[in-house]
């Protein structure tokens, strides 16, 4: 059997806000909630479950695409205002020129989760 991620409970402010932020920067669609969880799903095998916590502590999730993605990942992000950087702990320098690929960027969201999105040439 292969093995894949089915889901992950992602950490939020608030989960509504947070899915919808992410499923719109990356083009994905958020339905509303679940229960507690806000799901956006990312593809056929894995969605991520917004769930709102006190405090939550951010995590680091990265996304490989295709270069016609990226290029309205970036775009979506420019045209919200929303900063972005070519390292981890520059989230915001505004690069692209990401260490591990052609292009990438980060972006972080209200708590502190860090996306990554990488793409080659």
């Amino acid at each position: 059997m292969t093995i894949t991620l089915n889901h992950t409970i992602v950490p939020a402010v608030d989960n509504e806000t947070a899915a919808r932020f992410l499923a719109d920067i990356m083009g994905l669609t958020y339905s509303g909630n679940v229960r507690h969880f806000a799901p956006v799903r990312v593809n056929e095998q894995l969605t991520l479950d917004f769930m709102t916590v006190d405090d939550p502590v951010g995590l680091h999730l990265a996304f490989d695409v295709d270069p016609a993605t990226f290029d309205q990942i970036l775009a979506r992000l420019q045209a919200r205002g929303v900063p972005y950087g070519s390292e981890p702990d520059e989230p915001d320098n505004g690069r692209t020129d990401h260490p591990l690929c052609a292009r990438g960027l980060y972006f972080t969201d209200d708590a502190r989760n860090l996306y990554e999105v990488m793409s080659p040439a």
